[in-house]
């Protein structure tokens, strides 16, 4: 352990202790409130260009497996924690969080007061940061906070997404022999997902739900998705200001009437985009694995996992064309819309639940008998 610094663009600085090899990181300062699932955080690429506080009091404890991560490495760019912890006890751990963290060199700071620095950004909104166990000047490096790129207008789904076509044909694996997942269908229709960052879980619920899956990277034309014969098109998860992304927006309208779409965050994004809606930056965005949703078709509040900084307006979409099926409880913004005459939907939050309840795994099922009825 050794002294580091957590210094924000608006001048303010929090001094903590490092954990791992001294390093310095940068990106818009963001937080999260689930109370577990650490691990998929880190490994979101949701994530990429942030640093993330997570307001769980004491991150590390039951350390970090294999299984667990979704994607190859972690996303995040540095983590801000109240505490990490020295000890792992869990019978799946295989490591040490701060060991998984330290092997991909990204930079953690602890020892910080998170109720405080979370309630300035609640109040101020989100904020470009730099955390360094390296610089020991609080002025350069909140000058350096100053330097840092704004998330809006940055396209950061086309640097995250895969540069080759792949297969995925993994399904859900259950954690323990209580762990009730359901029956796994056999793979039998054929879903292109785009990726703009996509979480491995989204791949294992479309395995699980019965779907052979081809992962196709972000600017694939939609010509050639036409080609591989798709019986559905997913649009996933991803990081970044979706405005930019208009090139995958346009494919994508050209894709509606042709095939079922199924769009998660980013993809819910775009898919407003290639409506002709627009989107706009959340204050603080929605972080977390509580967040209450009403599905406006049934009345049902779900809880739901959230992981976004961005939102489309929904006054923006064509009510002759589009239904709004999902709102957010908490500031009534969109999460969920359907297309009225063409098998297309879409929600803002996470139903793959990674980490988060599994309230919305319903949508998986969805998008499979909207493929059947074609």
């Amino acid at each position: 352990m050794s002294d580091a610094i957590l210094a924000l663009e608006d001048g303010t600085v929090f001094e903590g202790l490092s954990l791992g090899a001294k390093a310095e990181c940068y990106g818009e300062v963001v937080f999260n409130t689930a109370i577990t699932g650490y691990q998929e955080i880190f490994t979101d690429p949701s994530y990429s260009g942030q640093i993330v506080i997570l307001t769980n009091p004491q991150i590390g404890n039951y350390g970090a497996n294999g299984e667990d991560s979704e994607a190859a490495r972690p996303y995040i760019e540095g983590l801000v924690v109240r505490e990490f912890s020295a000890i792992a006890s869990n019978w799946r751990s295989k490591e040490h969080a701060g060991d998984f963290l330290s092997r991909a060199s990204i930079p953690v700071i602890s020892e910080i007061d998170t109720r405080l620095l979370v309630r300035k950004l609640r109040s101020s909104g989100v904020m470009r940061g730099v955390v360094s166990s390296i610089e020991r000047d609080p002025a350069k490096l909140v000058e350096k906070a100053r330097q840092i790129p704004s998330m809006g207008g940055l396209d950061l789904a086309t640097q995250v997404s895969t540069k080759h076509r792949y297969e995925w044909t993994k399904g859900i694996d259950p954690c323990s022999p209580s762990d009730r997942i359901g029956e796994s269908r056999e793979p039998w229709l054929h879903v292109v997902a785009y990726d703009f960052g996509i979480k491995q879980n989204i791949l294992r619920r479309l395995v699980h739900a019965g779907c052979r899956v081809t992962v196709v990277p972000a600017l694939t034309s939609w010509e050639d998705v036409l080609s591989l014969k798709p019986d559905g098109v997913f649009l996933s998860n991803g990081p970044g200001d979706p405005e930019p992304l208009q090139q995958q927006a346009g494919n994508v309208k050209r894709l509606i009437g042709r095939v079922p779409i199924f769009g998660i965050c980013l993809g819910h994004q775009i898919l407003g985009l290639a409506l002709g809606g627009r989107t706009y930056k959340l204050k603080f965005g929605h972080r977390g694995a509580n967040h209450p949703v009403i599905n406006l078709t049934n009345q049902r509040v779900e809880i739901t996992s959230h992981n976004h900084g961005f939102a489309v307006d929904p006054d923006s979409l064509k009510q002759s064309e589009v239904e709004i099926t999902h709102m957010n409880l908490n500031d009534q913004t969109l999460e969920g819309f359907r297309h009225r005459s063409e098998p297309v939907f879409c929600v803002q939050y996470h139903p793959e639940a990674a980490p988060g309840p599994h309230d919305s795994h319903y949508l998986f099922e969805e998008f499979v008998n909207l493929m059947q009825k074609i």
